[in-house]
């Protein structure tokens, strides 16, 4: 089971790659979240999928009696969805912004000086206006 999921996790991640590097930000958006999902599921495979008991110890009982699952790559998996989700919305924004500013997704159609060729009117001021 550990090879299907490794596999599986690297299947993720060389769509996340494919997906990061293609024109368009929308399928950016959509590879970074592939790209968090395969992280998380290595985390996951890289404790092991043992059939272990929980970490926890019966009443009375001062050391636990039998073998119990790791905990730590739970812990690791669900600081790392909450990393990724934070990147995800931080990311979401940024792309919103340059949607709204630049109006396209599309990477290629995108004015190389940014706003200030896509909108020339709002340069105000100029050397002249300046003065000496």
């Amino acid at each position: 089971m550990e090879t299907v999921l490794a596999i599986v996790c690297g299947c993720l991640v060389a769509g996340g790659i494919y997906l990061l590097l293609s024109q368009n930000l929308v399928r950016m958006l959509f590879g970074l979240i592939m790209l968090s999902n395969a992280v998380n599921l290595a985390i996951f495979v890289a404790g092991g999928l043992t059939h272990t008991q929980p970490a926890l110890i019966a009443a009375g009982d001062s050391v636990p009696g039998a073998s119990m699952a790791n905990a730590l790559p739970q812990a690791l998996v669900l600081t790392a969805i909450v990393i990724g989700f934070a990147l995800l919305v931080f990311m979401f924004v940024l792309f919103y912004r340059s949607y709204e500013v630049l109006g396209t997704t599309d990477t290629r159609r995108m004015p190389e000086d940014g706003p200030a060729r896509a909108y020339p009117s709002q340069n105000t001021t100029t050397r002249q206006e300046m003065g000496p």
